[in-house]
């Protein structure tokens, strides 16, 4: 009988042959000029979770290049390469040019999208898809692009959302247009890092929602019981980047999509139910609109209306609120007053307010936080910037309070009050009592601590002067292949190198708190418990022996309360290293020029700066023994100490002068563009005159908030010295005044410092006042002389600017606090 049955063998090892190579082009790498064709082989990562390739959604024959789930949810888009340039047809292609630029071709070769991420210092690269969901382009080891660089509407774990700070490189998220159109759509999930960072939510050009900011815990606008153990979120801020990343410390498959219609959701896969399901979801409910109740409201889901005032305010339109309109807010029911004692209410379990315009501080405690700024009427709210272990840091608002909201979480705020507000909160009869028993701790524990200071600084100066005469009587220094030699200082405190490493943890880096020319400065604590920064001359400084000897001489032999005080010096082999009491608020140009720190700087603190400065140059020029002209008086050499006090810093190019020789000249200019006289960038020629211009310079910067050097304006092409002589010959010098100061500011007193500061800043040395007169021009009401044209200002007559372009800036050592 004859067999008509099937040979099952053959067919079983044709299919194989069929099938394997479609296996076989299941890579996770192409290299350089290899390429991916739309119908073709995709990439596939090494352990099949992810898949990149071409496709299309429901109806649409736009294709896209993506990634997707291979191994669960098969067709989970998670990434678009080319959303706002889709390809028509199937001619699309993918290919990895040899310096790293990954490209997507369409018809006709036509690029429609790239990575621009071309090297030439090596050209063997190739393209990978990684098991998280990262398309990467390696160079060797490191990385030349990442997809995760470059969010859609979906956040995976390991991605960082934020901001790179060196590159400006931003990570946010994007919605889809719609469910079929990967397209750019109507909302944006972003970390604003404008004042304390925050995560908002965009819905076009409105603000939608937020988030808030990251309280140590986690988002402020995210409460701690929806929170889980399925993952953990990181919050990294430095000077590099601000970003949040979070990572899964389970099993589960998890992604954050920013869905078409707005809600940001928290999805994870269910293998029983093959499905995703949404564990969390970051917004949900009327309070989370931003600033539904307007300034100074609470928002309450709770309460029926939700939104209410806080104590001590009432609505601003009583009519709009009856009416379930609440975003005009609340106004204060009595009005502050510094003078008599403004004080702070907490209030407890909140999102907190808007964080744009705030200032922080992570070292600060909220102690020192409330009795830094309660002077302040600038600031309108504190709180702990890091809730964990009882708090720790000061974020400070500047502005009115909007969207807060009620919470049942760990995080309070204290609220600016007026004194007569507050008498009837609470028991005011315990709270006074318990406000005497508070000062008599203190003074009594002050007593005792002044005591033990007094002791020990006793025993210390008995020990320096023992250590001293130790010391040998003469330091080698090897600077730049010299052998150099340098005298020991008479009457300055020696500290040796171990002190002074012990007080920085060994310059640790987490002390730094700043550098400049000189090199890095470290903040430091002595043994007795005194606070210091450190300058560390650095190997690359510009400045050098010289430079440290004239700060020491200079300044050691300076006493003024506006004048920063060098505690000693350091000399150890190639070590140069000075000693200084700490500033905690930094340098000037750190609040003066930046749009939320300046809020902080009302009028009657930069009248007191002003005024500050101006006694401080004065006693340089005429009052101390020595009699100094600086040379490099600008906004980041004015120090400020905790009650925003002005301190004149940095002496490296100080000269001295005797009597009446107050002129000198000199072939090496040194200073800052911006801030030196016409006679000296151009001749070299200095003066206690050219500290009296960069005085007039520094009041300008101060009224108007605009440094001299980059100040711009659309109607001419003047710096910020002929803008304010324009506006004054045009009686119209308020006009300079920065809009910050609307609410503080004494009309005749910004008036006269404009006028003085352009008596300073005149192109002619001898037409210049002396310090000692602008002391007095700024504290009397007396007439003033008509000031002449200012240096540098060339709208009028052009053969009398002076060229400065050949001057170069010399930055000098900026004492930062942090």
């Amino acid at each position: 009988m004859e067999d008509h049955s099937i040979p099952i063998l053959p067919i079983l090892f044709f299919l194989v042959l069929i099938l394997l190579p479609l296996d076989c082009t299941a890579l996770d790498t192409i290299s350089a000029n290899q390429e991916i064709k739309d119908g073709g082989k995709t990439l596939v990562s090494k352990e099949k979770m992810f898949q990149l390739g071409f496709f299309s959604r429901g109806k649409s024959k736009n294709r896209y290049l993506g990634m997707w789930y291979k191994k669960i949810s098969y067709g989970t888009v998670v990434w678009v390469a080319n959303r706002e340039t889709p390809i028509t047809d199937r001619s699309g292609m993918l290919k990895l040019s040899r310096h790293g630029d990954l490209v997507i071709l369409g018809s006709h070769n036509r690029t429609v999208w790239s990575s621009n991420s071309s090297v030439f210092n090596n050209p063997v690269v190739v393209v990978q898809l990684l098991d998280t969901g990262n398309l990467v382009v390696w160079n060797k080891n490191s990385v030349i692009w990442q997809s995760f660089d470059y969010p859609g509407d979906t956040i995976l774990p390991g991605m960082k959302f934020g901001k790179d700070l060196v590159t400006g490189l931003e990570r946010f998220m994007t919605s889809w247009k719609s469910t079929d159109d990967p397209s750019i759509g109507e909302y944006t999930y972003i970390l604003d890092t404008n004042g304390c960072p925050q995560i908002f939510r965009w819905q076009g050009k409105v603000l939608a929602s937020r988030l808030g900011p990251w309280n140590g815990l986690g988002f402020s606008g995210f409460p701690v019981e929806n929170r889980n153990t399925i993952y953990i979120t990181e919050y990294v801020e430095n000077e590099k980047e601000i970003y949040v990343r979070y990572d899964l410390i389970s099993s589960v498959v998890q992604r954050v999509v920013l869905t078409w219609d707005g809600k940001t959701l928290f999805l994870q896969w269910v293998e029983r139910l093959k499905d995703w399901i949404v564990y969390a979801e970051t917004l949900g409910d009327s309070c989370d609109q931003f600033s539904l109740c307007g300034p100074y409201g609470m928002c309450s889901i709770n309460n029926h209306p939700p939104c209410s005032c806080m104590q001590g305010f009432e609505p601003r339109s009583p009519e709009e609120w009856e009416a379930s309109d609440w975003a005009s807010g609340c106004i204060r029911k009595k009005p502050l007053d510094c003078g008599s004692g403004d004080w702070f209410l907490k209030i407890s379990g909140v999102k907190v307010p808007d964080t744009r315009r705030t200032w922080y501080n992570v070292s600060m405690t909220l102690r020192e936080c409330e009795t830094t700024y309660r002077r302040k009427c600038s600031c309108t709210g504190y709180t702990s910037l890091d809730i964990r272990n009882g708090g720790s840091g000061c974020l400070l608002w500047l502005d009115e309070l909007m969207d807060t909201r009620e919470y049942g979480g760990d995080q309070d705020i204290y609220i600016r009050m007026a004194a007569s507000e507050l008498k009837g909160h609470g028991d005011s009869q315990s709270d006074s009592k318990e406000l005497k028993r508070i000062l008599i701790v203190v003074v009594l524990t002050s007593s005792v601590i002044s005591l033990v200071l007094v002791v020990a600084l006793a025993c210390r100066k008995v020990k320096n002067r023992s250590h001293k005469k130790k010391q040998e009587r003469r330091y080698m220094l090897d600077e730049k292949n010299k052998s150099m030699q340098m005298e020991p200082f008479d009457d300055i405190p020696y500290f040796s190198l171990s002190e002074v490493a012990e007080a920085t943890a060994n310059f640790s880096a987490s002390n730094k708190i700043g550098e400049g020319g000189f090199g890095p400065v470290y903040k430091g604590v002595l043994e007795d418990g005194r606070e210091i920064a450190v300058k560390r001359l650095s190997e690359s400084s510009q400045q050098g022996l010289d430079e440290f000897k004239n700060e020491v001489i200079c300044i050691a032999k300076l006493q003024h309360r506006n004048l920063v005080k060098l505690l000693g010096y350091c000399i150890h082999q190639n070590e140069l290293i000075l000693i200084y009491e700490y500033m905690p608020n930094k340098s000037l140009d750190f609040f003066l020029f930046d749009e939320t720190r300046s809020l902080m700087l009302d009028w009657p603190q930069r009248f007191n700066i002003i005024q500050g400065m101006a006694r401080g140059i004065l006693y340089l020029h005429q009052d101390s023994r020595l009699q100094i002209i600086h040379r490099d008086l600008k906004a980041a050499n004015i120090l400020l100490d905790a009650d925003m006090n002005p301190k004149i810093s940095d002496f490296g190019l100080a000269r001295k002068f005797v009597g009446n020789d107050t002129n000198a000249k000199t072939k090496k200019v040194v200073g800052t563009y911006g801030y030196i006289s016409p006679e000296y960038a151009v001749h070299g020629r200095f003066s206690i005159k050219s500290d009296v211009f960069s005085f007039g310079v520094l009041v300008l910067e101060i009224i108007s908030g605009k440094k001299n050097r980059e100040f711009s304006h659309g109607d001419h092409r003047d710096n910020l010295l002929g803008h304010a002589w324009r506006l004054y010959k045009e009686g119209r010098s308020i006009e300079l005044m920065s809009g910050s100061l609307q609410a503080s500011y004494v009309a005749s007193e910004v008036l006269r410092s404009i006028h003085v500061a352009l008596l300073c800043v005149q192109h002619l040395a001898e037409d210049r006042p002396t310090m000692l007169s602008v002391v007095l021009m700024l504290v009397s009401e007396g007439a003033l002389p008509q000031p002449k044209q200012p240096a540098f200002f060339t709208g009028e007559s052009h053969s009398e600017a002076q060229c400065v372009s050949m001057v170069d800036e010399y930055t000098l050592t900026q004492l930062y606090a942090r």
